[in-house]
């Protein structure tokens, strides 16, 4: 047990609001995990998505969203190769889900999902008015506390760094 102040039956409403808080950023994390894992996974899973033409593919929807792009270039990038930017942006969106909802790199996984977020809003999402009809943006926005608080409940990194302390 750490020296943090666990809530007893005895603290009230105090107690409450500490354990409401130590758990706040957890529904966060678990929507944004499951979220991302099953993007990634749908991606992967699309023989469509993944092709460089074609109705529904990665190709033209970056054809699609290239002249209404923030930055044009981005979108010129992912065209040397759709299909190459297809499963990374899949295999990204895999890897920060798996790694949000385990806990593990819960930072690292954050900050890859805020990035991705920023990439999509900067290029498929920039023409969309107004703009918080983008979801790209809100998805962004919803990475930051995970990006500065980490995961310090029910995660990997939370029992690593336990373990650690047990082990000084």
């Amino acid at each position: 047990m750490t020296n943090l102040h666990r809530a007893t039956a005895d603290d009230g409403i105090d107690g409450w609001r500490a354990t409401a808080s130590r758990y706040a950023l957890l529904p966060l994390r678990v929507f944004l995990g499951v979220t991302f894992i099953y993007a990634g996974l749908d991606k992967l899973t699309d023989p469509a998505f993944l092709s460089d033409t074609g109705s529904g593919s990665i190709g033209e929807m970056m054809r699609g969203v290239r002249d209404g792009a923030a930055i044009p270039a981005m979108v010129d990038l992912a065209l040397k190769s759709p299909s190459g930017f297809g499963y990374a942006i899949a295999v990204g969106e895999l890897a920060v889900g798996l790694g949000t909802l385990a806990g593990l790199f819960a930072r690292v996984a954050a900050l890859g999902g805020a990035l991705i977020s920023l990439s999509l809003w900067l290029t498929v999402s920039w023409q969309v008015k107004p703009y918080y009809y983008g979801n790209d943006l809100a998805y962004l926005m919803a990475w930051l506390p995970l990006v500065l608080a980490g995961a310090s409940v029910f995660s990997l990194d939370a029992l690593i760094a336990e373990r650690r302390r047990r082990n000084r």
